[in-house]
Order: structure tokens, then C-alpha cells, then sequence
């Protein structure tokens, strides 16, 4: 997702966005810890729209 988009949303969104990709990354460890899961730049794409999220939530306040 890119930044612009990330702009364009309320916070109310953003944070529900922001929960919603914790459990994903949660989710994305316990595949690796029991090799299910195949493609391991997932994790790096889901941490980095984290860190999206967050920055822009800070910008919202």
C-alpha cells in the first residue's frame, strides 16, 4: 500500500489497519516457525506496512 492511500483514510481505519497487520505478521511467524510458509519476503512487506501505518497515524495526531 502506498503512502498516498495511507493519507486518505481516517485514523479510525488506520488503526483497525494497523491490528489487523500485527495479527497478520503474527500469523507469518508461526508459518516460518512450521515451515508452511514459502514466500519469506511476505514478512519483510507486512513490517514495512507497519511501519507505514504507524508513521502516518503519527502524522495524523
Amino acid at each position: 500500500m502506498k503512502i498516498i492511500d495511507l493519507k486518505k483514510k481516517t485514523k479510525a481505519e488506520m488503526e483497525k489497519m494497523l491490528e489487523e497487520k500485527k495479527v497478520a505478521l503474527n500469523a507469518f511467524k508461526f508459518g516460518i516457525a512450521g515451515s508452511k510458509i514459502k514466500n519469506v519476503r511476505e514478512g519483510r512487506n507486512i513490517r514495512r506496512e507497519i511501519a507505514q501505518i504507524i508513521t502516518t497515524l503519527k502524522d495524523v495526531k
